[in-house]
């Protein structure tokens, strides 16, 4: 399961900004995590509960997720189209000369406090 090592990943990244800002509790952080990225969010924020918990700044600081939608775009007929859906061949040309735009993040959207 990485979804934990990106737990403690995002943890460093809020305890780094919390501290450049003098913050003393972080309420909630909001991740983009797209949709192909190899991030199951449920098994993140079962990890992120586990952890933040264990962290004085972050003691009941919620975790949300943001799904970003996995879309390619072909280079051929210069469309874009769902990837989750149609895989690496474009549903409007079959071409294969594609590639994936958006859908694999996995960043700090923001951090509430």
């Amino acid at each position: 399961m990485h979804e934990l090592g990106v737990v403690f990943y995002i943890i460093r990244d809020v305890k780094e900004v919390a501290e450049q800002n003098q913050v003393e509790h972080v309420s909630s952080v909001v991740m983009d995590i797209g949709e192909v990225s190899t991030v199951v969010p449920h098994l993140l924020t079962d990890c992120w509960r586990w952890a933040a918990d264990k962290e004085p700044l972050l003691k009941d600081c919620e975790l949300k997720i943001n799904t970003i939608e996995a879309v390619s775009y072909c280079g051929d007929c210069q469309q874009e189209y769902e990837t989750v859906k149609f895989g690496k061949d474009c549903p409007f040309c079959n071409s294969h000369n594609t590639w994936l735009q958006r859908g694999n993040e996995v960043e700090i959207n923001s951090i509430v406090v």
